[in-house]
């Protein structure tokens, strides 16, 4: 690591972990079913959560106007202690992408006045500015939603937010890497082509994650290998929608379907990608990569398995996203490694 570059690789990498907290605090407010309890959205009146009983009051009486407590919690008895349970997952969401914002701008506009960061990695660093912006809007977006007339927020608009957030550390974990290691080394393209087209499915993997959360498509079919007794496919894939297009972004058995599929993919390709790796003489840190991609692509997908047999229980699914994480991390590393 070069001294001169430390401060920023640290920033960087503060960001990441930053990202990483708010992903997993996001994916308790999902199974919690708190995202909506917030309302309203103010950059700095919603800093902290109501600090009096009659604040409390006033915000419950607010969430009372919409739909996902007219349709749904007011027929479960639920009261302001339990207002103030999803308030507080929501806001801690909220609170947490406000401290990124801290963490990301203050210390880039000191690194700025030391020239401390180089050309390259400024442009780089506008891009990561633009993707917190775009990233707070699809947040605001996707709770939109789900305070019209359906009491719950689109899956697509749910993915968009949670896929960008995946991509976000991603990118600002390559910019670091770019940093950590400045020495160009031997690009094995058979591999780095592979690994490209691992990460697309990836990707296209965590999409396909983001819909079976915003559907609850995980709560049917609980079954594994097969969808149920003797069926890979579903019945109910085909009755749910009028379109194959439909069936497989709308429909929660197509969707679930998906999901099952692609995981095999994903794990296909990464071990082709380990097996493919043999035939080159790979460095310490391209071999390590590697065979971190193949052990958390397998925890991933036995969590996978578990977490539907068992309908989804909140620490089955949130380690399950957990998981996704630390295997991106592993495939933009060794993407890393591979091309630079």
């Amino acid at each position: 690591m070069k001294n001169a570059n430390k401060s920023v690789i640290i920033w960087l990498l503060s960001g990441c972990i930053l990202v990483f907290i708010m992903v997993v605090v996001g994916g308790i407010t999902r199974l919690t079913n708190s995202g909506l309890s917030m309302t309203d959205w103010h950059l700095v009146t919603d800093t902290f959560p109501p600090m009096t009983e009659e604040k409390w009051s006033q915000a419950f009486e607010e969430y009372k106007k919409f739909p996902e407590y007219q349709k749904i919690n007011i027929h479960n008895d639920f009261t302001l202690s339990d207002y103030k349970f999803i308030y507080f997952w929501e806001w801690f969401h909220r609170f947490i992408g406000r401290i990124i914002g801290l963490v990301f701008i203050i210390p880039f506009v000191y690194f700025l006045i030391k020239k401390k960061i180089d050309r390259p990695t400024l442009n780089k660093c506008f891009v990561l500015l633009g993707m917190g912006a775009l990233q707070g809007f699809f947040g605001w977006f996707m709770v939109r939603s789900g305070l019209v007339d359906n009491p719950d927020v689109s899956h697509f608009r749910l993915s968009l937010h949670l896929t960008f957030a995946f991509l976000t550390f991603a990118y600002t974990l390559w910019v670091a890497l770019d940093l950590i290691y400045p020495n160009r080394q031997q690009a094995f393209l058979p591999l780095r082509k592979i690994a490209r087209f691992t990460l697309v499915f990836l990707l296209l993997q965590i999409i396909y994650g983001g819909f079976v959360a915003g559907l609850n498509a995980g709560l049917i079919h609980n079954h594994w290998p097969l969808m149920s007794d003797g069926q890979f496919i579903h019945e109910s894939v085909m009755l749910e929608k009028d379109s194959w297009i439909l069936r497989l972004t709308e429909g929660k058995s197509g969707v679930q379907f998906v999901h099952r599929t692609l995981a095999y993919v994903v794990v296909g390709l990464i071990l082709l990608l380990a097996f493919k790796s043999h035939k080159f003489d790979l460095s310490k840190q391209q071999k390590q990569g590697i065979n971190a991609l193949v052990i958390i692509v397998f925890v991933q997908f036995v969590l996978g398995v578990f977490t539907l047999l068992y309908s989804v229980p909140l620490w089955l699914g949130l380690t399950h996203q957990v998981v996704a994480f630390f295997l991106l991390t592993a495939m933009t590393f060794t993407l890393h490694r591979l091309s630079k």
